[in-house]
C-alpha cells in the first residue's frame, strides 16, 4: 500500500537511517546548531567539526541528504571548474561507491552511504524528526531553538541549511516568498511573465519540430502549439488557472513548481512497475491528452526528460508544458506550517504517480507510448524502505533572505567578481513553470518559466549568507540565501550549497573563536581557509569581458529589445558573459534594438559579436543618428578587432532630442546572426 511511502518519508517520526533517535531530557549546548540535514547543512557541520566545533544537526523529516539522496541523481553542476573544497571530495567519494557512474551522477543509495560516512567520520550529532517550534533570542543574539517535542537545544552560532528557511524565520530576520518586481532591482526577467503561445505551423506540428524545431530551447519554455484551455462544456482543464490581475514584470508571492526527480530503469531485473495512486483521475491528464494528440509520435522522453546515471538507471525530470511539474501546486509550501507542507507533499506524489499511470494505462494514450511508459519502472535497489519512490519533494524554492547584501540578475551575468567571495555559481538562469494560465483568447500558456539563460561564471559574496547584523548576529544561511527569484533560478543547484555550507561552517567557528558578530569576521582570512581546503573562489585567466571596464556608453544584449525568439548563447568571449543568435532560423522575423540616450556629440559606434565560421557574412545593420539613417553589412566569419569583441560601423552626430538606436535583423541572411553589445566611445575634435 502505497501511503506507506508517505508515513515513513512524510510524517516525521525520529528515525535516523532507520535507527531510533535519542533526545536528551536537560537542554543540551553545542558549538553549531544547523537546521537541516540536508547536503549544504552535512558540509556545513563537516567544517565546523574540522575546526574541533561540538555540532548538532537537527532535521524535520526522517531522512538525511536532501535532493541529493532524495531524488536528485544527475547533478546540475554548471561549469564544473568552479566546484571544489568539501563539494567535489564529496562526489568524487560517492562515484566511488557508484561502480559504472560518472562524477556527478552516483545512484542515489551511494550517495547516502558517502554522507553516512562523512558523519560518522566526523562525529556529527544528527537528529531526525526534529521539527523547529520558536527561538530562543537575547538582543540580537539566538540563544536556542526549541522542537515541537519541547525539547531546547543551545548553541553558540546557529545556520539554517534548510530548503525552507523556518529558523531565519522564526529568528526574525527579513525574508521573502515569491518574486520581486522587475523594478525593484532592474531585472529583465523579474516578476509575472507569461510566455508565447507557438503559432500553429508545419514545422511544429510533427515531434521533430517539437523536439528541435526553429528556435531550439523555445520549445522547452512557453506552449508549443495553440491548445485550447477549456472543455466542450466550457470548464477550463484541470491546472489551468485563470491568468491573475498582474502585468508583465510585477511581483507576487507565488513559487517555481516543485516536482519529485525519479530514478528508474528499463532493467527488467532491477524495474519495479509506477504504482497507481490511491487518489487518481484521468481528468487532472486532459491537457497532457490533448498535447499528445496535437504531436503524433511523440515518445516518453519529450514528454520527461531522462538522463542517464549510473547501473542502468536515469533520472526523470520535468521538461515541457506539462510533464512532472505540478505547476501552481507549491504556492503555500515554503511559509506553510508542516501540516500544509505533509499535504503539498502527497498531492504532488499522486500527481506525478497518476502522469506516469495515466500515461502507461489510459487507453486515449497511444499505443506506442503506452508500450514505451510500460518499459520504464522504478528500482528495485534504491528507497527501498519507502517503496522505491524517491524521499525528498523537490523545493527549488522555499523562503529567501533579505540580507547584508541581494544577489540579483545583474551578479550572474555582468557584476560577477565579489571581493568576499566564498563560492561560486554557473548554472543557466532556470525557473520552471510558476502557473499554467488561460491566455486572453482562450488558450493555455506557461508563465514564469522565461526561456533558459545563459550566465557567466560568478562569485557569491560572504554577504548573501548573513542577515542584517541589527536582526541576528550569530546566524548563517547558505541555502534559503539573500538573493532575488531571477538569481535564485540559478543559486539553487545542490553543489553550490554544499559550497556555502563548508564556508558557513567555517565561518562560525572563525565568529566563535573572534567573539564577534558573524558578519564582523575577517573575510581574508576565511577565504584563505576555504582556498587551504581546495574550495574554488575564482577561475584562472579572468571571467571575459565586463561591460563596466569598456570605455563609452556599452548597451549589453541584456539590455536591448529583442523582436522573436533569440538563443542566448556564451560562445567566444561575448561581453558580460554571453550574447544570442537566431539559430540560423525565422529569417526575416527576427530584430534586436540596441538604444541609448546620449549627450549631444560625436560618438564612434562598436558592434560586438561571437565570430565563427558558420556565421553570415552580410549581417545587416542600421544606425539612426542626428543626420538620418546609415546602413551596413557586417561580416561575422571574423573575428573584431576592438578588445577582443566590437567592429566599428563609424563615427555618427547624435543629438541630445533623440535616442541613439542600432538595429540588427536577420533578414536575407545566409549562416548564423550573432548579437551581443553596441558601444558609443565619444569622439574629442
Amino acid at each position: 500500500m502505497h501511503r506507506s511511502a508517505l508515513s515513513h518519508a512524510v510524517v516525521f517520526c525520529c528515525l535516523l537511517l532507520g535507527g531510533a533517535a535519542s533526545f536528551s531530557s536537560a537542554k543540551a549546548e553545542y558549538d553549531v546548531l544547523i537546521c537541516g540535514a540536508t547536503p549544504s547543512g552535512i558540509l556545513a557541520g563537516v567544517a565546523a567539526a574540522g575546526q574541533g566545533a561540538k555540532v548538532l544537526i537537527l532535521e524535520p523529516t526522517a531522512w538525511i541528504g536532501g535532493m541529493v539522496t532524495g531524488g536528485l541523481t544527475r547533478t546540475d553542476k554548471g561549469n564544473e571548474a568552479t566546484i571544489g573544497g568539501l563539494t567535489r571530495a564529496y562526489f568524487e567519494q560517492a562515484a566511488a561507491l557508484s561502480p559504472g557512474s560518472p562524477l556527478w551522477y552516483a545512484e542515489p543509495h551511494a550517495n547516502m552511504e558517502a554522507f553516512q560516512r562523512l558523519i560518522a567520520e566526523h562525529h556529527l550529532e544528527v537528529r531526525t524528526g526534529q521539527i523547529l517550534q520558536r527561538v530562543e533570542k537575547e538582543g540580537t543574539r539566538l540563544r536556542a531553538v526549541v522542537t515541537h517535542e519541547g525539547e531546547v537545544f543551545e548553541a553558540r552560532q546557529f545556520i539554517d541549511a534548510s530548503y525552507e528557511g523556518d529558523l531565519m524565520a522564526l529568528a526574525g530576520v527579513s525574508c521573502i516568498v515569491g518574486r520581486e518586481s522587475r523594478a525593484q532591482y532592474g531585472e529583465p526577467l523579474a516578476g509575472y511573465y507569461p510566455m508565447p503561445v507557438r503559432e500553429r505551423t508545419p514545422e511544429v506540428m510533427t515531434f521533430d519540430g517539437y523536439l528541435r524545431g526553429e528556435s531550439g530551447p523555445h520549445y522547452v519554455h512557453g506552449t508549443p502549439v495553440p491548445i485550447r484551455a477549456r472543455d466542450e462544456a466550457g470548464h477550463r482543464l484541470r491546472g489551468v488557472l485563470p491568468a491573475p490581475d498582474l502585468q508583465p514584470g510585477d511581483a507576487d508571492e507565488a513559487t517555481q513548481s516543485y516536482n519529485f526527480r525519479l530514478v528508474v530503469t528499463q532493467n527488467p531485473e532491477l524495474r519495479v512497475p509506477f504504482p497507481k495512486p490511491e487518489r487518481y483521475d484521468p481528468l487532472d491528464y486532459e491537457l497532457l491528452l490533448r498535447l499528445i494528440q496535437a504531436f503524433p509520435g511523440i515518445p516518453f522522453g519529450r514528454i520527461v526528460h531522462l538522463g542517464e546515471v549510473g547501473g542502468g538507471k536515469y533520472d526523470l525530470n520535468a521538461q515541457g508544458l506539462f510533464s512532472t511539474d505540478f505547476p501552481g501546486a507549491s504556492f503555500d509550501y515554503p511559509a506553510g506550517d508542516w501540516a500544509t507542507r505533509r499535504r503539498i507533499y502527497q498531492a504532488h506524489q499522486d500527481y506525478v504517480q497518476g502522469l506516469l499511470w495515466f500515461l502507461g494505462h489510459d487507453e486515449r494514450v497511444p499505443t506506442a507510448l503506452r508500450q514505451q511508459v510500460a518499459s520504464w519502472g522504478l528500482c528495485r535497489d534504491e528507497f527501498v524502505d519507502n517503496d522505491h519512490w524517491p524521499y525528498a519533494l523537490y523545493v527549488r524554492e522555499g523562503r529567501r533572505l533579505i540580507g547584508v547584501y541581494v544577489m540579483t540578475q545583474a551578479d550572474c551575468q555582468q557584476h560577477v567578481r565579489k571581493p568576499d567571495a566564498v563560492a561560486m555559481g554557473s548554472f543557466l538562469l532556470d525557473c520552471h513553470i510558476v502557473r499554467r494560465i488561460e491566455t486572453p483568447d482562450g488558450f493555455v500558456t506557461d508563465e514564469g518559466s522565461f526561456p533558459d539563460t545563459p550566465t557567466r561564471p560568478y562569485q557569491i559574496p560572504y554577504r548573501s549568507l548573513t542577515p542584517r547584523v541589527e536582526q541576528c548576529e550569530n546566524l548563517l544561511v547558505p541555502v534559503c540565501l539573500s538573493a532575488s527569484h531571477v538569481a535564485c533560478c540559478s543559486l539553487r543547484m545542490e553543489p553550490v550549497y554544499m559550497a556555502l555550507g563548508h564556508a558557513s561552517g567555517l565561518a562560525a567557528m572563525q565568529a566563535i573563536e573572534a567573539g564577534c558578530p558573524v558578519q564582523d569576521i575577517d573575510v581574508a582570512a576565511l577565504q584563505a581557509q576555504l582556498r587551504l581546503q581546495k574550495a574554488v573562489l575564482e577561475l584562472p585567466g579572468g571571467n571575459g569581458i565586463d561591460s563596466g571596464d569598456l570605455a563609452g556608453i556599452v548597451i549589453d544584449d541584456l539590455v536591448a529589445e529583442f523582436t522573436g525568439h533569440w538563443t542566448g548563447s556564451s560562445f567566444g568571449n561575448p561581453v558580460d558573459g554571453f550574447g544570442r543568435h537566431d539559430g540560423d532560423a525565422d529569417k526575416g522575423k527576427l530584430r534586436a534594438n540596441f538604444r541609448a540616450e546620449l549627450p549631444a556629440g560625436r560618438y564612434e559606434v562598436r558592434f560586438a559579436y561571437s565570430s565563427a565560421p558558420n556565421r553570415c557574412r552580410a549581417v545587416p545593420i542600421t544606425v539612426r543618428h542626428a543626420g538620418g539613417v546609415a546602413e551596413m553589412t557586417v561580416d561575422e566569419t571574423k573575428k573584431p578587432g576592438h578588445d577582443g569583441a566590437f567592429v566599428s560601423l563609424g563615427v555618427f552626430e547624435f543629438g541630445a532630442d533623440q535616442p541613439a538606436e542600432v538595429s540588427i535583423t536577420n533578414a536575407d541572411t545566409q549562416g548564423y546572426v550573432s548579437v551581443d553589445a553596441v558601444q558609443f566611445l565619444p569622439q574629442t575634435e
